[in-house]
């Protein structure tokens, strides 16, 4: 006997929870079944075993890349309006705090940033306030892009190659992070701050193909800030599941699906490890790793499956602990440092070294000086303890395979590589010792992968590495890119491997967008959330105010394309503007596309257009 519903999904983590809710509130009947006892995947929020009252995130804790997504921005499912989702906002995302005690610390306010950064070096504050106004300026670009199913390698190069911003756009994707901050910047404790942020993508400063991360991070930070939800990282998670259960979707925990059934190259419908089926009737959404593909579906063509299982991951992963404290933790340095969202504490302020500790991690050995930050949630968030507790999260990066023993060492050394990272750490708080401390919770790069083993393939959180050659329509292979699973109708893949990449994107939005016109839906009528309302604070919408000309909007009112000049060569009409409020474009209108033009509006919507001349306009 099996159960119909109009979407199946395996996996219930933040991506699956994302697409299914869109889909919920469209009207369809959906279900989704996840194999831990708690729904959310990498985004869960949990009680500290023997410290009642102390919630810790045991993966995500910073939402920086989801707050450019129309999801939250726009409120598109009413997540904050009507299920209890509630961000907090520090004024400070970032900051670093050497090994000496000093600090640079990233505010929200562009100006306080560089002021913190001129105190090591005037010229640089002044290189940062131009790569900050630059990144702002492209945020627009980026987030039309990172929220919805990518556009086709072939045909973004066209276009970026068209001017001299795109061209050098380009330029930074496919170059190093090292390589641009090197450039730019002239003090080595400025570098690595910029790079020990970046590095937190799981990517190793000096890889190629990682450059993008220097203008994405500054932008979001300075345009939208690094968003706590208020009551853990699961509270993401716990909201849209709200939304779902609202429009009558169902989530099941403790199940584990062994296979997606496949009728006719068709996906059908999912099969428990207990043999119960869940049919669909539209289609399946999938949480399965590119390695995985075949171990869960038949009839994929074996060089789509040769190709996922070539797919490269991060080059690192992360061991994390959490910490339930008597009191909150007191550092020796500038006291806007402990308030950062995220706080990297390093050991060294010499560029060299900080670079060659990340050499061992590619070899399965730990680095002498940890490459470590962390900080206390309860700082921004005092839900997370009892009253006048504290805690603390403390994590480095470390590979997944050791090389000596393996994977599954972790499990011998786990508490002795705490220690040492405790220890570390007292060096720049004084009141880590052990008086102070309740109860602590280790995560290993072994332990993430048995928490999501179809997701987290190898420790790594982020599914896919983030170069250059596996980003857009080809991440995680271009066979898989656009969300659908070649030799299989209506299997559509969610996850960290998936286009925009790893962290908390909502990236669950454009597997839905592909969905809703696979399925002959409007998605923009779903999209219309409970505000229209940009929450940057930031001069970016202060830019695009000023353009003048013909703007061409999308469904949420965000600007596509700001039409400056059409003109006409004799042959062609000549279309000239810019996309995305920064990148200089032309589009040419040949006269055999006009005619298309012309017969695809018919003559009821040309004088439906022609209306338009005589309405006033809305304010």
């Amino acid at each position: 006997m099996s159960e119909q519903y109009d979407i199946v999904s395996m996996g219930a983590g933040h991506n699956g929870l994302t697409a299914a809710a869109y889909l919920a509130k469209a009207g369809k009947s959906v279900l989704l079944l996840e194999r831990n006892p708690i729904a959310g995947g990498g985004v869960i929020t949990k009680e500290m075993p023997g410290a009642p009252g102390f919630l810790y995130d045991q993966h995500s804790t910073a939402h920086i890349m989801l707050q450019g997504n129309p999801m939250i921005r726009h409120d598109e499912l009413e997540l904050q309006a009507k299920f209890g989702l509630e961000y907090t906002y520090s004024d400070v995302p970032l900051a670093t705090i050497f090994e000496d005690q000093s600090c640079i610390i990233t505010y929200r306010d562009v100006d306080k940033t560089c002021e913190s950064i001129a105190k090591i070096s005037p010229k640089d504050a002044e290189t940062y306030r131009q790569l900050a106004k630059t990144s702002i300026e492209m945020l627009p670009m980026f987030v039309s892009g990172l929220y919805a199913p990518p556009v086709p390698m072939a045909s973004f190069f066209s276009m970026m190659s068209q001017t001299e911003e795109g061209r050098a756009t380009l330029m930074s994707m496919q170059r190093s992070t090292f390589d641009i901050v090197n450039e730019m910047f002239e003090s080595e404790k400025v570098k690595i701050h910029l790079l020990k942020c970046t590095a937190e993508n799981l990517q190793g400063p000096d890889e190629f193909g990682t450059g993008m991360g220097l203008y994405l991070f500054p932008a979001l930070m300075h345009a939208f800030g690094i968003g706590q939800p208020i009551g853990g990282s699961g509270m993401l998670a716990k909201s849209l599941m709200n939304c779902i259960e609202h429009h009558g979707g169902k989530i099941i925990v403790d199940c584990e699906v062994s296979k997606v059934l496949v009728e006719g190259g068709r996906a059908v419908g999912l099969e428990t490890t207990t043999g119960e089926q869940y049919k669909a009737k539209d289609a399946v959404i999938a949480g399965i790793h590119p390695h995985k593909l075949g171990d869960f579906i038949e009839g994929i063509p074996q060089p789509v499956l040769d190709r996922g299982k070539s797919v490269k991951l991060s080059p690192f992963s992360l061991f994390v602990t959490h910490y339930a404290l008597n009191e909150p933790m007191k550092f020796y340095a500038h006291e806007d440092a402990s308030r950062a969202t995220m706080l990297e504490t390093l050991l060294t302020s010499n560029l060299d070294d900080f670079m060659q500790d990340f050499y061992p991690l590619r070899h399965g050995k730990m680095p002498k000086r940890h490459l470590q930050g962390g900080g206390s949630t309860c700082l921004n968030d005092p839900t997370r303890v009892p009253a006048g507790k504290g805690n603390a999260m403390l994590q480095k990066f470390a590979p997944y395979e050791l090389a000596e023993g393996g994977a599954a060492r972790w499990d011998d050394i786990k508490e002795q590589q705490a220690d040492e990272l405790l220890e570390s750490n007292r060096q720049f708080c004084s009141n880590l010792g052990s008086e102070n401390i309740i109860n602590r919770i280790i995560d290993t790069p072994l332990d993430h992968e048995r928490w999501s083993p179809n997701s987290f393939v190898r420790g790594d959180a982020h599914g896919a590495g983030p170069y250059f050659f596996q980003m857009n329509s080809n991440r995680p292979t271009s066979d898989l890119g656009q969300y659908t699973v070649p030799g299989v109708e209506s299997l559509y893949l969610v996850g960290p491997f998936m286009h925009p990449g790893g962290g908390v994107f909502g990236a669950g939005r454009g597997t839905a967008m592909t969905m809703f016109d696979d399925l002959g839906m409007d998605f923009n009528q779903i999209s219309k959330g409970s505000s229209t309302t940009d929450s940057s604070s930031t001069s970016s919408s202060n830019t695009a105010s000023t353009l003048r000309g013909i703007k061409i909007l999308d469904g949420n009112n965000e600007e596509l394309m700001d039409i400056s000049d059409i003109d006409n060569d004799g042959s062609a009409l000549q279309v000239k503007g810019k996309i995305f409020g920064t990148m200089p474009m032309t589009a040419v209108i040949k006269p055999e596309e006009a005619r298309k033009i012309f017969r695809m509006l018919g003559f009821k919507k040309i004088l439906f257009l022609l209306t338009f001349l005589f309405r006033r306009s809305k304010k």
